[in-house]
């Protein structure tokens, strides 16, 4: 028997070789069941927490934000999965038909109907949360309002990706695919994409949104950054802390618009290297900004107070993480030669 050594030597060296999409492909693998399973805890904790616990609300609500931000990389690599088990060829359009043995098409592309419904669902779902994570901090409460808006969309959105997975499990479980998925949904999502395409104000109104929330997430998040890096220091960070909807409400405008560039046009996207390390560093992103909504530390900063050193670690990474989504996305026809 050969030593182990020899063994390893002996293997093809296509093996070692980095191969980013299927690695993308994995990831669907991996991350799909998340949202339906988180959406089972965070709805649990929530209906529990109505007895009165504030502390489950929180918990709830950081999961549900949490599967939003999740949900945005496993939406794009179900697509890069698509194309994988199709074997399409590089920018070949998203609606072309899948001619891989065994491969229901039909199941696949209703699975993806499904998905953008379950997609917006989500990222609503998780605007709130989060708003309701900012109402905890300022106000020490969550709001009857926004307690009843979550709780209706946690029901609705728990249905909608139930609803998802088992489309998707259609795809590789033949012992329960349906056959008769209607039209409307196998062709939704593809219609969708070339509304976006097709019709001459989409595009470019998306661009302009898109910008428009860029400035609103840039700006907010560069104030209280810069805060606590010790400029502006004549203002307290909890006077800062009330313009942070407004950073929320740019990176949710940059999150559809976005969506709605990559179902218009997945081709351009899926096969652009780029633009998966702007989707990696914007989920890091998202996560930063919890750290200005939860911990204690950066409430106690007032006026001319310097900032502690984990506050300015945190700071100058979020600004980094934002340069970052910002080049990749302007790299992504020079780099990725997307378009």
């Amino acid at each position: 028997m050969a030593p182990s050594g020899a063994l390893l030597h002996a293997r093809p060296a296509r093996t070692l070789v980095f191969n980013i999409d299927m690695d993308w492909t994995h990831l669907h693998l991996l991350l799909n069941h998340f949202p339906t399973i988180g959406m089972v805890t965070g709805l649990g904790l929530l209906l529990v927490s109505l007895a009165g616990s504030n502390d489950l609300k929180r918990a709830s609500l950081l999961i549900f934000f949490g599967i939003s931000l999740l949900t945005i990389p496993i939406y794009i690599s179900g697509n890069i999965a698509h194309r994988s088990i199709c074997n399409f060829p590089p920018m070949t359009p998203e609606a072309a038909t899948c001619m891989a043995p065994g491969i229901p098409d039909a199941a696949i592309k209703a699975h993806e109907s499904a998905a953008v419904w379950g997609f917006l669902f989500m990222e609503v779902l998780g605007a709130f949360s989060w708003l309701g994570l900012w109402q905890f901090r300022r106000i020490s409460r969550l709001p009857g309002w926004n307690l009843g808006v979550i709780l209706l969309l946690s029901l609705v959105t728990f249905a909608v990706m139930v609803r998802v997975s088992n489309i998707g499990g259609q795809i590789r479980h033949p012992e329960i695919a349906d056959p008769r998925h209607p039209e409307a949904m196998v062709t939704m999502a593809r219609d969708l994409g070339r509304w976006v395409v097709g019709t001459k104000w989409v595009w470019p109104t998306c661009e302009t949104l898109h910008f428009v929330g860029l400035s609103l997430m840039f700006g907010v998040a560069a104030l209280a950054d810069l805060r606590m890096l010790g400029m502006l220091k004549r203002v307290s960070y909890s006077a800062l802390h009330r313009l942070l909807p407004w950073s929320i409400l740019g990176f949710g405008i940059n999150v559809i618009t976005g969506m709605l560039f990559f179902i218009g046009a997945p081709e351009q996207y899926t096969d652009n290297v780029v633009f998966k390390w702007k989707i990696v560093l914007m989920m890091i992103t998202g996560m930063n900004v919890l750290y200005f909504t939860l911990f204690d530390e950066v409430w106690t900063i007032g006026p001319g107070d310097d900032a502690p050193f984990t506050a300015k670690a945190v700071a100058a990474t979020a600004l980094a993480l934002v340069v970052g989504v910002l080049y990749c996305g302007r790299m992504l026809p020079f780099i990725g030669n997307a378009f």
